[in-house]
């Protein structure tokens, strides 16, 4: 186990890590973290700015931690700020573990109560503001999460299986099924993944669920994503399969596919492991870009691609930097963290380092 202990001695591996396993969580337990239902739309509460919490009243007297009711107001014509109206008549008290929106935690447990909220009145908090639509932007930031978090996992689960498999057979028997195979894998390398995502999100039939168009998305990545990683495991097989337990494995009478699958593949683990984890991010990115650009996620289901979508307007960068900043910002960390986790792994299960 010294490559763990070397990764344990790494700390920008052990943050990547930390940050991965905290988002992760979250977006597992959105249902109990998020105060509101993603899809709910506040009454005369859109474009709120993040809530404000009080400790003491107006008169100075400590009551705890409280939010005013909040609505819209008139506009302000000279700056184009929307004025915010606050009721300080009727404070709304703030607490963990309040009772809100019915869920199922894990899909089986009825519940319905959430981490925080507001415990009476008419006041609500959202502690990331809301957007265009009226929707809690805290909620729909941990929603969407699971769709932009998890399109990678299940890219990967998709792509390098089909790599690997591609990439030994090639790699295993040469030949003419060598040169085949690795012609198809230049064909496909040379398609900009970009150009080719948004082709063929552009032709998905309008009247699909966010559901079914996560899963063509996800297909969509996954096969454009598989090509490079097979080139690489066929190298790898060129060498391994002149080794001695390979060869007596041959001797032996064993089937190729079993010879592929059971001690060829075995060895491209530490490979797999460092460019999975260093691919997951491209999958991210490419969700992001298609539901940016319209061509992914729909509104009103949240994902981290769709909520930026609102940046394309001037004066929701200008006026409501809330509703960008926040999507924006957990795309980098995700991407970041899988980086430094993924450098960490490399260098970790370098061949060279774990002789020392």
């Amino acid at each position: 186990m010294k490559w763990w202990q070397r990764l344990k001695k790494n700390p920008l591996a052990q943050f990547g890590a930390m940050i991965l396993l905290v988002f992760y969580l979250t977006a597992i337990v959105a249902d109990f973290v998020a105060p509101y239902d993603p899809l709910y739309q506040h009454p005369d509460g859109s474009l709120l700015p993040p809530t404000k919490i009080y400790w003491r009243s107006d008169n100075g007297q400590f009551i705890g931690p409280h939010v005013y009711p909040t609505s819209v107001g008139s506009l302000d014509l000279s700056t184009g700020e929307r004025l915010i109206k606050e009721d300080r008549e009727n404070p709304s008290p703030v607490g963990l573990f309040v009772k809100g929106d019915e869920y199922k935690i894990w899909g089986l447990v009825p519940s319905n109560i959430h981490l925080f909220g507001t415990r009476s009145g008419t006041g609500k908090i959202h502690i990331l503001g809301t957007d265009d639509q009226a929707r809690d932007q805290f909620s729909r930031l941990l929603y969407g999460s699971r769709i932009s978090l998890f399109i990678g996992l299940v890219g990967i689960a998709i792509s390098f299986p089909l790599g690997m498999i591609v990439g030994g057979i090639s790699g295993y028997f040469g030949g003419i099924t060598d040169a085949i195979v690795m012609r198809f894998v230049e064909v496909l390398m040379t398609i900009p993944s970009i150009y080719l995502l948004v082709a063929l999100a552009a032709v998905l039939p309008p009247g699909l669920s966010s559901t079914q168009r996560f899963f063509l998305i996800v297909l969509i990545t996954s096969f454009v994503g598989w090509s490079g990683l097979a080139r690489v495991i066929r190298g790898q097989v060129l060498s391994i399969k002149e080794q001695e337990f390979v060869q007596a494995a041959r001797s032996m009478g064993a089937q190729p596919f079993y010879i592929i699958l059971r001690h060829v593949l075995p060895q491209t683990a530490s490979y797999i492991i460092i460019s999975a984890t260093l691919s997951v991010p491209s999958f991210i990115v490419s969700e992001s870009v298609l539901s940016l650009i319209g061509l992914g996620i729909q509104q009103p289901d949240p994902s981290w691609g769709n909520m930026l979508s609102l940046a394309t307007n001037a004066s929701i960068l200008v006026l409501q930097p809330w509703l960008v900043w926040p999507p924006a910002l957990l795309i980098v960390l995700t991407v970041l963290s899988f980086n430094l986790l993924g450098d960490g792994l490399r260098d970790a299960l370098d061949p060279r380092s774990l002789q020392q």
